[in-house]
């Protein structure tokens, strides 16, 4: 089914893998047993409505035929399917189903028709590395020397991963389907159903009878210490106390199978991620290592496509897609350990069918890795998140959440509002430190940065500067700030989530030069005070003059706070006069006790992730995995102005040819909904005079300029443009109703950075 995904890259992969099982038989002369049998998606209540009409809107912006039809359409299709409780369904006529080892067979053969030859029943015991290179694989059957090494083992590919010191943490769950006895009236061209309210997608089987498969709410693991390697094909014993609701809860969507004999009740082990999407790419520190694993129980539907990135990214030395969040560089080693694991697993598996809401966070293996302040900010009224791990406040309230997640304004919205004003007319509090720190230091950590980084970053000391790094193709590899401490002594600071991507590639870049490379992510505290009272207030505590001519825009300095030295630096992510605030661990009580005190003259207002976002968004900020990523060139992105092109970068003969081609036909530019009450989140349809010409990437309510508003790739056949922005009716689409909105290029709020300098 292609039908389920609103992200890009996810549903490109579906669409591949469908016409591939399509056409390989032309191919090979091996069917696959595609069946175009159709698909339906069950909504039977209000929010699973809005979130596939949600969904609806992408995917036919990606090309899917959905159509929304009746119960009755429902019903017509699928005569035994119950649909009284049924408010829509979401049908696409061309899904359908394969035969998962027709489809094998067609791959094999297909691969060994190009050359390809195949050990079967022989066991990989070792991996030999060398100098940051896989040279061989050891086997049963011998030494096989490599170019590259794929780790596609499935469920065992984290034991696998193990042999080569690669962390890939799936974990397998126990997963159900019954087929029933033959019924009568079942006929093999009914469409498969899906019904995520009664965990259960249902279709007719090659016996005359129908599957009732399972995706239970509370999942079970199964052997989490290690997966036999001897399994294979094998059953294990179904637990049927534990199953029998949800499986009484799934049969009573088609009635008729509560009264049918069960031919079979087959429980077998599937393996999920952490957070549901695959586990793919380059292995940390390792050229020729690369993974293709977590499928989460849709290998068949993603294995076509994934299969075709993955060659692309060996064949062209880097991926074409997107791969923000399959890269396995977003996991950390200890999500590999068993106990987080045993207890992921259970809520990954049983979320696949909740409501997707976008505030939703997950509960299980929560509480790894704490800012120091988390005690004080907990007494605080903070509501926290995960992040990359961390524990991070999201919201402050003296009421925490009512537990009641949906797709409108949340009962914290006035808490939220609160927080993002007071940063725009105050001063605020934002804990940061779960972002990504680095210090760099040596005798070629200049020009090293300087290489990797589109901004001039080593002529001035005590600065900080906001840059790219690229790939030769001119791509975006990670957006962050380089700051010059001294002499030989450089701050690299990211974003949370691409902390394993920019540790990895500096190392990749920093061989044969005398570079020293150290996280110190967990060594400092990162306090952000933002705001049009921020260098008051920060004033009242240090020595330090912070005046424009001292301390002015940019400036990043080691300064004295109390009875600590922390590095401040004169920044912002938010749009406001602000500092961030680089404090050693053991010191960041007695700061942010000082900084609390002295606010409550100021009123200093604690503010979470929500704020951030909103403040951001609303100042066209951009957030790599978020709303820019390893697609994009640096022109499209409208971040060519960090480029000092006097100077040699990496990317920088690519840069130059985006240049060139003058005004690009892409570019990512801010949207706002005219509609104050909608509530834009990721993957909004914008059209123009109703020409769909691109979808929101990321989004947030803008408390200031009063409505929904997000960064949106557009694509326009000439150019795209302040007129062409300017001109004819702009509309976004959210859950299938349309709304005016605008689009800028600048900045709609504070567009000439009036209050930042000020």
């Amino acid at each position: 089914m292609t039908f389920g995904s609103t992200d890009e890259t996810s549903t490109r992969i579906r669409q591949y893998s469908k016409e591939l099982y399509k056409n390989l038989e032309k191919e090979t002369g091996q069917s696959t047993g595609f069946k175009p049998v159709g698909f339906i998606e069950l909504a039977t209540n209000s929010d699973y409505l809005h979130e596939f009409r949600r969904v609806a809107t992408f995917n036919r912006a990606m090309g899917i035929d959905v159509r929304e039809i009746s119960p009755a359409e429902v019903a017509g299709m699928f005569p035994l399917c119950k649909v009284d409780d049924v408010l829509a369904g979401f049908y696409v006529e061309d899904d359908g189903r394969v035969n998962p080892v027709d489809v094998t067979m067609a791959l094999a053969k297909g691969a060994k028709m190009q050359g390809v030859r195949y050990f079967e029943g022989t066991i990989c015991t070792g991996v030999s590395i060398s100098d940051g290179k896989v040279e061989h694989v050891e086997t049963t059957e011998g030494i096989i020397k490599t170019d590259y090494l794929v780790n596609c083992a499935g469920m065992w590919a984290r034991q696998f991963g193990e042999l080569a010191g690669v962390s890939i943490p799936n974990q397998a769950a126990e997963h159900y389907y019954l087929v029933t006895e033959p019924i009568d009236s079942v006929q093999s061209t009914w469409p498969v159903i899906e019904d995520p309210s009664s965990y259960t997608y249902i279709r007719p089987e090659t016996n005359g009878g129908l599957m009732v498969g399972l995706f239970e709410p509370k999942a079970a693991a199964w052997n989490v210490k290690s997966v036999p390697k001897d399994f294979s094909f094998g059953e294990i014993t179904p637990d049927w106390d534990r199953m029998t609701p949800y499986l009484e809860k799934a049969m009573n969507r088609v009635p008729i199978t509560l009264e049918t004999g069960a031919r079979t009740f087959f429980c077998g082990p599937e393996s999920f991620t952490p957070d549901l999407n695959p586990i793919v790419g380059k292995a940390p520190q390792l050229e020729n290592y690369f993974v293709a694993a977590g499928m989460n129980s849709i290998g068949i539907l993603s294995g076509g496509g994934i299969g075709k990135e993955l060659a692309s990214w060996i064949v062209n030395g880097r991926p074409d897609v997107d791969v923000s969040a399959m890269d396995i560089l977003r996991f950390e080693k200890y999500q590999s350990n068993s106990n987080y694991r045993r207890d992921r697993v259970t809520e990954a598996l049983g979320i696949v069918y909740k409501n997707h809401f976008p505030n939703y966070q997950m509960k299980t293996a929560r509480g790894v890795k704490r800012s120091p302040l988390h005690d004080a900010l907990k007494q605080k009224g903070a509501f926290f998140r995960p992040v990359s791990g961390w524990e991070a406040a999201d919201w402050y309230g003296e009421q925490q959440s009512d537990g009641i997640l949906g797709w409108n304004k949340e009962s914290w919205f006035p808490n939220w509002e609160r927080e993002h004003t007071a940063c725009r007319e105050g001063v605020a509090l934002f804990d940061m430190s779960f972002m990504s720190k680095f210090h760099v230091t040596g005798k070629d950590s200049g020009p090293f940065l300087e290489f990797l980084s589109t901004a001039s970053v080593s002529k001035v000391n005590n600065s900080i500067v906001y840059t790219q790094w690229l790939d030769e193709k001119g791509k975006i590899q990670a957006d962050l700030t380089v700051a010059k401490a001294g002499n030989d002594s450089y701050w690299v600071i990211a974003s949370d989530n691409m902390r394993n991507k920019v540790f990895d590639w500096m190392n990749r870049h920093s061989k044969d030069r005398q570079v020293n490379i150290v996280d110190v992510t967990g060594g400092y505290a990162q306090l952000n005070i933002q705001g049009p009272l921020s260098r008051k207030l920060l004033q009242s505590v240090v020595a330090e003059n912070l005046s424009d001519e001292h301390f002015p825009f940019r400036e990043f300095r080691e300064i004295e706070l109390g009875y600590a030295r922390v590095f401040a630096s004169r920044i912002t992510y938010v749009g406001e006069l602000g500092y961030e605030l680089f404090i050693p661990v053991e010191h960041a009580m007695h700061v942010y006790q000082l900084v609390e005190q002295a606010g409550v003259s100021f009123g200093l207002t604690h503010a979470g992730l929500k704020a951030l976002s909103s403040l951001r968004l609303e100042k066209g900020y951009r957030d790599f995995g978020h709303d820019i990523d390893n697609t994009d060139g640096i022109v499209t992105a409208g971040l060519s102005f960090t480029c000092d092109m006097n100077k040699t970068f990496l990317g920088r003969e690519a840069v130059e040819m985006q240049k060139a081609q003058g005004i690009p036909t892409s570019r990512l530019v801010q949207i706002l909904v005219l509609d104050p009450d909608c509530m834009m989140f990721h993957a909004e349809v914008i059209r123009k005079d109703g020409v769909i010409m691109g979808f929101v990437r990321s989004a947030s309510y803008g408390h200031t300029l009063k409505g929904s508003v997000g960064l949106a790739l557009l694509n326009h056949h000439a150019s795209i443009t302040t007129k062409v922005l300017n001109t004819g009716t702009w509309t976004v689409e959210i859950a299938g109703q349309i709304f005016p909105c605008k689009c800028s290029l600048a900045p709609m709020y504070d567009p000439k950075n009036v209050n930042i300098k000020s």
